[in-house]
């Protein structure tokens, strides 16, 4: 798609990184006018979402307040391809990273966009603070429920975080000598379950629940909601996961920054030990009525998220 034919609204475009085409949607302001210019947005979805989920949710509302927003699916997830010989649902840090600047270069190219700002939401805060370090192209960051200090919430039961190690080196080694992917849920959540067997499992059932309401098979954007997003992924993502911590990164940042959180959320520290370790110009802003899925999919929250979030990229 060229700018001559995009109008306000959705529009399908694809962008080159690793040599491939990856599925984008660009977002467009009501009155759309190709020869003025436009503060434009490269999001960054949660793990292990496609662009139907948070994107799709956030893309229509900054649009609405006047931002062009780029949602896409990263490298073997969604509608983008897998690279030759690899597996779908291989959603890998480093790589998520490279997208994003591809995704800003991509921005870049387009004659009607001005300053092009990062946001992130959960495991896409990560993402963003990180591709930010060494792209000034983005000009200013905002991450929601982000989960940037992931050595908290990762690492403090180091024997919980060495069976995950396990199981992903075991997969990995598997994969290797059958050729063909491992799939796991990584949340113990498959795409089958009913939200009772879930909550039943679970060691904390209410963040189970929460889980659930947007993720599982009924869920507001589960497996049959949304066509191209499974909650079965690659058995090996934790080799990566557990060495992506946003905030080794934190005291690098030089752009203006905004962490909007829930006080109430179990994630609510990988934003706290974030945040107190920049050394940049930053804002934060937390709320005490909202949880970690709050700002993914309910109206007040995502009012709340977007409002702030144009609010600071307006300064």
């Amino acid at each position: 798609m060229t700018p001559q034919n995009l109008t306000a609204g959705k529009n399908e475009v694809t962008f080159k990184s690793f040599g491939v085409d990856l599925a984008g949607d660009l977002y467009l302001p009501e009155g759309f006018d190709e020869t003025k210019t436009y503060k434009a947005i490269v999001g960054a979805s949660p793990f292990p979402q496609v662009k139907d989920q948070i994107p799709a949710t956030y893309g229509p509302e900054m649009a609405a307040r006047g931002f062009i927003y780029l949602g896409f699916d990263y490298l073997g997830m969604g509608s983008s391809p897998a690279l030759p010989g690899e597996y779908k649902q291989s959603r890998y840090m480093f790589r998520l990273i490279e997208n994003t600047w591809d995704a800003v270069s991509y921005l870049g190219t387009l004659p009607f966009v001005d300053e092009i700002y990062g946001l992130g939401v959960c495991q896409g805060g990560s993402i963003i603070a990180s591709a930010a370090v060494t792209d000034h192209r983005i000009k200013k960051i905002a991450m929601v429920s982000g989960m940037m200090a992931a050595d908290a919430f990762q690492w403090t039961d180091r024997d919980a975080a060495n069976q995950l190690i396990a199981s992903a080196n075991a997969s990995t080694q598997k994969m290797f000598e059958t050729g063909a992917p491992d799939y796991v849920a990584p949340f113990g959540l498959t795409d089958e379950m009913s939200r009772q067997e879930f909550v039943d499992a679970a060691a904390y059932p209410a963040m189970a629940g929460e889980t659930y309401d947007y993720y599982g098979r009924d869920g507001v954007k589960g497996p049959v909601a949304v066509a191209t997003y499974t909650n079965m992924h690659i058995g090996d993502q934790p080799m990566q996961s557990l060495i992506s911590i946003g905030e080794a990164y934190a005291d690098k940042i030089a752009q203006p920054s905004l962490t909007i959180y829930g006080t109430s959320a179990s994630t609510a520290p990988c934003s706290t030990q974030f945040v107190e370790k920049l050394t940049n110009e930053h804002e934060e802003l937390a709320f005490d009525d909202f949880s970690h899925v709050d700002f993914y999919y309910k109206p007040e929250a995502v009012k709340a998220s977007t409002d702030a979030v144009a609010e600071f990229f307006n300064k």
